[in-house]
C-alpha cells in the first residue's frame, strides 16, 4: 500500500524578519514538515538602509565568479540561501530537510487558493525607520523583477 505524502504547508512571510522566519521554518524543516514559502520579496530586513545594503552588496561582492561562493541575486533565492546557513546542509539530514523547502516570489497558481499561515513569533516589530523588503534589496543589486 503507498503511503500518502501530507502536503506542504504553505507559509506566507510578507512582514517578516528574515532571519527570524528563516529559523522557524528550519527548525521545522529538520522535524520533518515540507513547507512552501510564498511572497518572499515581501520579507523585511531590519536595520540601517545603508548597513542592509553593505552587507548584502558585500555579500554579492565576495570571491570570483568562477570559484564562488555564489550568493543569489533574486530574493526567493536569497531567502532559500538563509534557510540553507541554519540547516546542517552539508549533512544528510540538513539536505534532506532543504529539499523539503520551496520558495516562491509571489503565489504560484498551484497554492493559488491554499490556506496560509503566518509566523507571528517573526513578526517585524514597528519602528521609526520602516525596514527594507528583499524586493527592493534586490532590486538594488541588479534583480528584475
Amino acid at each position: 500500500m503507498p503511503e500518502t505524502v501530507p502536503s506542504p504547508k504553505v507559509v506566507d512571510v510578507s512582514g517578516l524578519v528574515v532571519g527570524r522566519a528563516a529559523s522557524l521554518i528550519a527548525q521545522r524543516l529538520l522535524r520533518g514538515e515540507s513547507i512552501v514559502v510564498v511572497h518572499a520579496e515581501k520579507a523585511v530586513v531590519t536595520g540601517a538602509r545603508a548597513m542592509v545594503l553593505a552587507h548584502y552588496t558585500a555579500e554579492r561582492a565576495r570571491g570570483s565568479k568562477r570559484t564562488g561562493p555564489h550568493y543569489p541575486r533574486y530574493p526567493d533565492r536569497i531567502f532559500r540561501r538563509t534557510v540553507r546557513g541554519m540547516l546542517p546542509h552539508l549533512k544528510t539530514r540538513g539536505k534532506e530537510a532543504l529539499a523539503r523547502l520551496d520558495v516562491h516570489i509571489g503565489v504560484p497558481p498551484e497554492f493559488q487558493g491554499a490556506s496560509t499561515e503566518t509566523l507571528d513569533a517573526a513578526r517585524a516589530r514597528p519602528s521609526l525607520r520602516p525596514p527594507m523588503t528583499l524586493e527592493a534589496i534586490t532590486r538594488l543589486l541588479g534583480a528584475r523583477l
